[in-house]
């Protein structure tokens, strides 16, 4: 990363303020989505960690391309900074593929963020590219959605909707839909769906997941 990437929170929030204009919550007119990569960071202790990226075929879920960046970090484990910990090895990562992907999925928050720019968007951003946040727990309240696949609820913060409890899979808990950049929520949500084949997580988070995993040990 840059010399003057932050070091302290109070210099990581300054620059989250400053960046979060830059957010855009609507789609690209004509977007077609190809190829989706899923991000993951797994951790062995405290500093150590695995940034794994995996690029899919958007329609038949085939890898097209991975990429591990095994690393550190000395930033703090802060809630609302956890990009901070975790971006300087996605960057990198991406950075290595072969295969350029039309959308981001990110292993996390988006616009689910105290202050609306969670690791989705601070990545969406700085790569200019469509990104999602896809969390397994809630930032915000929510209303449990209906039981059948696709159902959906607002998730809230201070009374705004910063994105959706998406039921991925029948009678299974949903996962928790926010924007990161260049999408709207209801696009955002369709492609999580098309992601969700066989289980709760997408299909890209959960090869991300596995190959960090594997190179931690």
């Amino acid at each position: 990363m840059e010399p003057d990437w932050p070091r302290t929170p109070e210099d990581a929030i300054t620059l989250q303020e400053r960046l979060r204009p830059l957010v855009r919550t609507t789609t690209d007119p004509g977007l077609e989505i190809r190829t989706v990569a899923g991000l993951d960071v797994g951790y062995a202790d405290d500093e150590r960690l695995a940034a794994a990226v995996v690029v899919l075929d958007a329609e038949t879920l085939e890898t097209l391309d991975e990429v591990v960046v095994l690393g550190t970090t000395d930033f703090p484990y802060v809630p609302g900074l956890f990009a901070f910990r975790e971006l300087p090895s996605l960057l990198t990562a991406l950075d290595a593929l072969s295969v350029a992907p039309d959308l981001l999925v990110c292993d996390g928050q988006g616009l689910a963020h105290p202050r609306r720019f969670g690791l989705a968007c601070h990545l969406g951003v700085v790569v200019d590219l469509p990104s999602v946040g896809v969390a397994k727990t809630p930032m915000g309240p929510f209303a449990m959605p209906g039981e059948d696949r696709g159902s959906a609820t607002d998730l809230l913060l201070e009374d705004e909707v910063v994105g959706r409890a998406l039921r991925t899979r029948s009678g299974v808990k949903p996962v928790f839909v926010s924007v990161g950049h260049r999408l709207d929520l209801d696009r955002a949500c369709a492609e999580v769906l098309r992601l969700c084949t066989d289980f709760r997580l997408p299909e890209t988070t959960r090869r991300a997941d596995s190959l960090g995993r594997l190179q931690l040990r």
